[in-house]
């Protein structure tokens, strides 16, 4: 059998940052700025708070920042918490092959460790691309069949995109590096039953914080299995029916998967990202108010329904995994940020019987980025609406004005203006920063 595992870690320790095309480094550079809004944004939300609450008497040196507050634990719960924070909204990157959201895991390992081990922004930023196409490749190999089972594929492929980026940081040579990816791999984990709790905003934070422990450990010479991907109770074989290690190998170094990033416009599940546009637009085309609709009618995608079809949620965080939801949010504020998601949005009477107005039926042969949608008025008129590709897609893509916009709001609400403005531009410059660390210090609340 192939030495997949062997393969991939040579690569990485072999990774040379002048080879990675200067628009791959740019799209890397997108998603940290990316990331750092929303793990700043969310580092004020209830699930972080507990999580402090919890793990503060135990941690250890005050070693890295919680980025958006004031407090400081050592490098694992940092970035344990920082994972957290990035997720809790479910407004962070996605790789829409895998629906992973990559930085999460990996950023938030390797800034936490960056402010112990000092780096460059450019060692930084090699060290994000690479574990980036690590997790991404990981779950290209055994996408969907390992979701479909159950697997959350952020959590379960992160940790390995997280062992390889401190791995890199740390200078591991191949042996430990291929012991790093083992490690890490026996810790892979993250169930997607936790959708619409806490929890789905731990997975990417657990990984973080285990993908640094599995590096730690490597660099020290504890050793793991070498073939943890492709054994035949590894990875691949144990937790997916059907696996294609071709996906992680081929072009390794000539297609990046980090420049199949994608951005979210509205924080919650991206499946019902296709239903939140065609409403805000035909909400915006028509002049529709809630009061006027009979009814709306969805024909969307069957992941739409199995990820997103929670007809009567309570919380904001259940919210984002409801369609129905996020079409009345979308028809009545003209949005689904993060404010269309608070708990008292979700219980609003207004909401309530709008969002009881809406059916959805999924179809084989619609994409999971399309919907077709049917609003009904109380005087008989007919609006239709298909969306073929939803806004933030590869094809309709968030341009940087976008992306500034979106970074403005989450850190604006964290952050005094002239800090958040002043963490903005140290992020677009992170290829050139001395210490790149310097990001996370630049977000301490």
């Amino acid at each position: 059998m192939t030495e997949v595992t062997r393969e991939l870690a040579r690569w990485v320790v072999g990774s040379k940052f002048d080879a990675i095309p200067a628009s791959v480094r740019q799209s890397g550079v997108r998603s940290m700025l990316n990331w750092m809004g929303c793990a700043v944004g969310g580092s004020r939300h209830e699930t972080i708070d507990i999580a402090i609450r919890a793990l503060k008497p135990f941690s250890g040196p005050a070693q890295a920042s919680i980025l958006g507050r004031s407090e400081k634990f050592d490098v694992l719960n940092a970035a344990l918490i920082n994972g957290m924070a990035s997720h809790v909204f479910d407004f962070d990157d996605t790789h829409l092959k895998t629906i992973i959201h990559p930085a999460g895991p990996v950023a938030s390992a390797i800034v936490a460790m960056a402010e112990h081990r000092p780096v460059s922004g450019a060692e930084l930023l090699h060290a994000f691309i690479l574990g980036v196409e690590v997790e991404c490749r990981i779950g290209n190999s055994v996408y969907p069949a390992h979701y479909d089972i159950g697997w959350h594929i952020t959590g379960t492929a992160g940790v390995f995109g997280a062992a390889a980026a401190i791995g890199k940081m740390l200078g591991l040579d191949e042996q430990r590096m291929i012991w790093a990816l083992g490690i890490a791999g026996t810790q892979s984990s993250g169930f997607r039953e936790m959708f619409g709790t806490m929890c789905k905003s731990f997975h990417p934070g657990a990984a973080a914080r285990n993908g640094i422990a599995a590096a730690l450990l490597a660099e020290q010479g504890f050793t793991s299995s070498n073939r943890v991907i492709e054994a035949p109770r590894g990875f691949a074989h144990v937790m997916s029916v059907s696996r294609n290690f071709d996906e992680i190998t081929r072009d390794l170094g000539k297609v990046w998967e980090t420049a199949l990033n994608s951005y979210k416009p509205f924080a919650c599940g991206i499946v019902i990202h296709p239903s939140i546009d065609g409403c805000i637009q035909l909400r915006n085309e028509h002049g529709v108010k809630a009061e006027d609709i009979a009814r709306i009618d969805l024909r969307v995608d069957p992941l739409v329904l199995e990820l997103t079809g929670k007809r009567t949620p309570q919380t904001g965080l259940e919210g984002k995994f409801s369609v129905y939801h996020s079409c009345a949010a979308a028809i009545i504020h003209g949005a689904a940020g993060e404010k269309e998601y608070s708990d008292a949005v979700v219980r609003d009477a207004r909401i309530i019987a709008l969002r009881d107005k809406v059916n959805a039926v999924a179809q084989d042969d619609i994409a999971e980025d399309e919907a077709y949608l049917t609003v009904t008025l109380n005087d008989g008129r007919v609006l239709n609406k298909h969306v073929e590709h939803a806004i933030g897609s590869l094809e309709r893509p968030m341009d940087d004005k976008a992306l500034v916009a979106k970074f403005d709001d989450l850190a604006r609400d964290v952050l005094p203006v002239a800090k958040a403005d002043a963490l903005r531009e140290l992020c677009w410059k992170l290829e050139s920063l001395k210490d790149g660390g310097d990001i996370a210090r630049a977000a301490v609340g």
